[in-house]
């Protein structure tokens, strides 16, 4: 049986390829995709949404605009990563999907309501969205399966020394979140770091012959070039897929339930998710905070979903 999943994204090189995973993956059913202002503008990852819909062939599923920044921070974006469209890279055709006129939060609450069963909902950048969405519509948490959510870490960040980017984009929203008591999944710094796009990777993805097989290959090659110059990664982390995975397939992430608190007044630490793993502050466990990721079926789940499209 199928889990029906809506994906909240910023794309975002890794968000354009968490979205081939989750239209093509055979345990998934995507409902909806919506956009949050995170790795560039609204309006561009928006727009980027829709070429990698269109490039994939997948007419069906709503595309919705959300937040177009944090609840009460400004939006720092990342186009030193990912370039000034946020998709910088391949040559992107006719884009034959057109977002919808309703708004992201009122898209999920929708999808949510609407759905037979509850919905997985996959956050594969700031948590504004499903922030906005819990404190406005309260009654659909029970309509929530569990939110996996690729943001924070445990130690070391990718955007100051505590604090990976989603979390310190929005940590007022991750904080709303977390303290929700909804089942959440951190797919953190700690597990992407272990999906990393290797030259056999690249490989496996020029060998499918197909148009999106090619656009992945750009895709990456444009952004194993900025994590090179940027971070001084040899193989770039391919991170947002890792949370689409964990839906698809819980046994390929390994977990630990603990405390996750998020910090938000700090002049240091602001966007750090503070993961009690010694369990010394006494609070009980929020999260799930994965750790560990089996990386070869990680990267067949990955590749058999994009070799589906022709």
């Amino acid at each position: 049986m199928t889990v029906p999943v809506v994906l909240d994204c910023d794309p975002g090189h890794d968000d354009a390829i968490a979205i081939l995973l989750a239209a093509a993956s055979d345990a998934l059913d995507l409902r909806a995709v919506t956009t949050v202002g995170g790795n560039q503008s609204l309006e561009k990852v928006t727009r980027n949404a829709c070429r990698v819909l269109s490039v994939a062939g997948v007419t069906d599923v709503p595309v919705a605009a959300g937040a177009s920044g944090p609840l009460v921070r400004r939006l720092r974006v990342a186009a030193d990563v990912h370039g000034e469209s946020g998709l910088d890279g391949p040559e992107w055709g006719p884009t034959t999907v057109r977002p919808s006129e309703v708004g992201g939060v009122e898209l999920l609450r929708r999808t949510l309501a609407e759905a037979e069963s509850p919905v997985a909902v996959v956050a594969a950048g700031p948590l504004t969205n499903v922030a906005a969405l819990l404190l406005a519509h309260p009654e659909i948490t029970g309509r929530i399966r569990e939110i996996s959510w690729m943001g924070g870490s445990t130690g070391r960040g990718n955007v100051t020394p505590l604090a990976e980017f989603n979390a310190a984009t929005d940590p007022e929203a991750a904080r709303i979140v977390f303290r929700s008591g909804l089942p959440v999944t951190m797919c953190g710094l700690d597990v992407t770091h272990q999906a990393l796009v290797t030259p056999d990777v690249l490989a496996r993805l020029r060998s499918l012959g197909t148009t999106v097989g090619d656009i992945a290959v750009d895709l990456m090659t444009f952004f194993g070039s900025t994590y090179r110059e940027v971070f001084g990664f040899e193989a770039p982390p391919l991170h947002d897929p890792v949370a689409v995975a964990r839906v698809a397939d819980p046994s390929l992430v390994r977990t630990v339930r603990v405390n996750v608190e998020v910090e938000t007044r700090g002049d240091l630490t602001a966007g750090a998710t503070v993961a009690d793993l010694a369990r010394r502050t006494g609070r009980a466990p929020n999260a799930d905070v994965a750790l560990g990721l089996d990386a070869d079926r990680f990267w067949d789940l990955v590749v058999g979903a994009l070799a589906a499209y022709r």
